[in-house]
């Protein structure tokens, strides 16, 4: 069976995977891209923007993981567009006409609208759905290979209380938010469940995986 991963989610001392006040031209709040600047130095990223450069170190290899085997994506709502999104029939995401997922993508939400063909292969599916049955669509979808999970902390949250996810890949970074969502609360016991690994980087990163043990 095709594993469910989760790679590159970012979070902060206190635990914090995004910030307070969500708004258009804001998808983290108050936290900004400062969430995002250990992978914005690496050449992954460079490379994913039509560029050279970036350092190509331990942070480099973590977040070129991230594609690789991936046939389907399950985000949540507060992913796929800001609050109020739902109220806009023509909103198709925040990536613009060439998302860069790439796959079937099954964005959960409440309020489920048609799905949305876009270009380079990203097909967005809009799901009411329990994790559970959210990723068993995924699965069917993705045609054998992985199902990555991309957040927001909430979501990526309610999989790990289901016990659904494989693998987890989280980056501590040193900064503290103090309001958001955390993506801690209630999983008390989580280390239980998985083989966890560390490695701190000179950027001041620490990645932090969790490998679910047999099940």
């Amino acid at each position: 069976m095709s594993r469910l991963r989760v790679h590159n989610f970012t979070i902060s001392l206190d635990g914090f995977g995004t910030g307070e006040g969500q708004a258009p031209g804001a998808p983290f709040g108050h936290a900004g891209e400062r969430l995002h600047d250990w992978m914005f130095a690496t050449r992954y990223w460079h490379e994913m923007g039509g560029g050279g450069g970036g350092s190509a170190g331990a942070d480099n290899a973590f977040a070129t993981m991230h594609g690789h085997g991936i046939g389907a994506e399950i985000m949540g709502a507060g992913k796929f567009g800001p609050p109020g999104w739902q109220d806009d029939p023509g909103y198709k995401g925040a990536w613009g006409a060439d998302p860069p997922f790439r796959t079937p993508v099954f964005v959960i939400t409440h309020r489920p609208r048609p799905s949305i063909e876009m270009e380079g292969g990203t097909t967005f599916h809009f799901l009411d759905a329990s994790p559970a049955q959210a990723l068993d669509k995924a699965r069917e979808a993705a045609g054998g290979q992985d199902v990555r999970l991309g957040g927001g902390p909430s979501v990526i949250r309610d999989f790990l209380r289901e016990g659904l996810v494989d693998h987890l890949h989280v980056v501590q970074i040193p900064i503290l938010l103090g309001r958001g969502v955390r993506l801690w609360d209630g999983l008390e016991s989580l280390e239980e469940a998985y083989d966890i690994e560390a490695v701190s980087t000179p950027s001041g990163v620490t990645h932090l995986t969790f490998t679910a043990k047999s099940r």
